[in-house]
C-alpha cells in the first residue's frame, strides 16, 4: 500500500520549509504552489493565487498591499514565517477567504472591516461610484440623498459618501449583525454625521423617505447555484446570498417598491449577477440599462423613476 505524502503543514515538512524559505518572494512562491496544490477557490477580493497570498503576507507584516517589488527580497523573521504558515493553513484546510482571516477588505480603494457577519465586498458597482455614476445621473445633477439597500459592511454607502461629500446616506439592512459591522466601518471612516445605519426589511422602515440615488446589491443567488457554491462561500452569511428558487425574490420587491422612494430625477442601480438572465426572461418588456465595466463584472442594471413607474404593472403581475 502506497503511503500518502505528508501535508505541507505537517511538522516534519515544515521544519525544512521554515529554514529554506527566507524572503518575501520565497514565501509568496511557496504559498502559490500550496494554493494550486490544494485547489482553493479565489473570488473574494482576489482572483488568483499570487494576490491571495500577498494579502495574507501583507497582513502578517503589517504592511499595505504588497505592490512594491522592492519588498520581494526582504527577509522574514521566524515569527513572521510561522504566522504566515498559520494563515495559509486556515485558508487551505478550512477554506476561509483571506478577507475573513485578515478582517479587512478594500472597496473603491478604501479599507473596510469585515467578518463572517457580512459578505466580502467585491461588487463591480465600485467602478460606478468612482466615476460618480457618470452617464446615469442627469448632467449637472448631484445626489444629496442616497440609499444603500442591503448594505452589509456599508462599503457602498461609505464609498458613496466619499464620492458625494454633500450627500447623506442611509445604509439599510435586515440583519442586526450586519449593521453592527456597518457601524464599525462608519465610525472608522468618521462618517457618523452623514451615513446612517437603518434596520429594515427592504423599504419597510423607510416610509416617506425619498432618494436621488438608490444603490443595491441584494441577495441574488438561486437555489441551484447555492447548492453548488465553493466551500469559501459557506463562510459568508446565507442571508446575504440566497434569494429564493430563482434568485430574484428580493429583486422583485425592490422593482415594485423603488419608484415610491425616488425623487423625480432619481435612479435605481441594482446588481443581480448571474440572475440577469432570469430577470430578462421574466421581464422582457422592461428597459433595463445593463451597464458595462472596464474592470470586469456584469449583471448590474439602472432604471429611472419614470421607467420604474411605466413598468409597474409588470412588476405587480409577477
Amino acid at each position: 500500500m502506497t503511503e500518502q505524502p505528508l501535508s505541507p503543514f505537517h511538522p516534519e515538512q515544515l521544519q525544512g520549509t521554515l529554514s529554506e524559505l527566507c524572503t518575501v518572494h520565497d514565501w509568496l512562491r511557496w504559498a502559490v504552489s500550496r494554493f494550486h496544490q490544494a485547489g482553493v477557490y479565489f473570488g473574494h477580493g482576489t482572483d488568483n493565487a499570487w494576490d491571495e497570498a500577498a494579502v495574507l503576507l501583507a497582513h502578517v507584516l503589517f504592511l499595505p498591499p504588497l505592490t512594491d517589488d522592492k519588498l520581494l527580497p526582504v527577509r522574514l523573521t521566524l515569527h513572521e514565517r510561522q504566522a504566515f504558515i498559520d494563515l495559509l493553513q486556515q485558508r487551505i484546510e478550512q477554506r476561509i477567504p483571506a478577507a475573513y482571516l485578515t478582517q479587512q477588505a478594500y472597496f473603491c480603494e478604501l479599507p473596510f472591516y469585515v467578518d463572517e457577519r457580512v459578505l466580502i465586498p467585491r461588487s463591480p458597482i465600485a467602478e460606478l461610484i468612482k466615476n460618480k455614476f457618470a452617464n446615469l445621473l442627469e448632467p449637472g445633477f448631484t445626489p444629496t440623498a442616497i440609499l444603500d439597500l442591503c448594505t452589509g459592511s456599508a462599503c457602498i454607502a461609505i464609498a458613496c459618501a466619499y464620492a458625494f461629500p454633500d450627500a447623506q446616506v442611509d445604509a439599510v439592512d435586515i440583519s442586526p449583525d450586519a449593521l453592527n459591522v456597518a457601524q464599525i466601518n462608519i465610525s472608522e471612516h468618521q462618517l457618523e454625521d452623514r451615513v446612517f445605519p437603518v434596520l429594515s426589511d427592504g423599504f419597510a422602515a423607510l416610509q416617506g423617505q425619498h432618494y436621488d440615488l438608490i444603490v443595491t446589491n441584494p441577495p441574488y443567488v438561486d437555489a441551484e447555484d447555492m447548492d453548488d457554491l465553493p466551500e469559501e462561500y459557506r463562510h459568508e452569511p446565507e442571508l446575504g446570498l440566497a434569494s429564493g428558487v430563482d434568485g430574484l425574490a428580493l429583486t422583485r420587491q425592490i422593482l415594485r417598491d423603488a419608484a415610491a422612494h425616488l425623487t423625480e430625477q432619481g435612479i435605481l442601480v441594482c446588481e443581480v449577477g448571474n440572475s440577469m438572465v432570469e430577470l430578462q426572461y421574466r421581464y422582457p418588456d422592461v428597459p433595463f440599462n445593463w451597464l458595462e465595466f472596464n474592470s470586469g463584472g456584469l449583471g448590474v442594471f439602472a432604471l429611472t423613476k419614470q421607467q420604474l413607474i411605466n413598468s409597474q404593472h409588470l412588476f405587480e403581475e409577477a
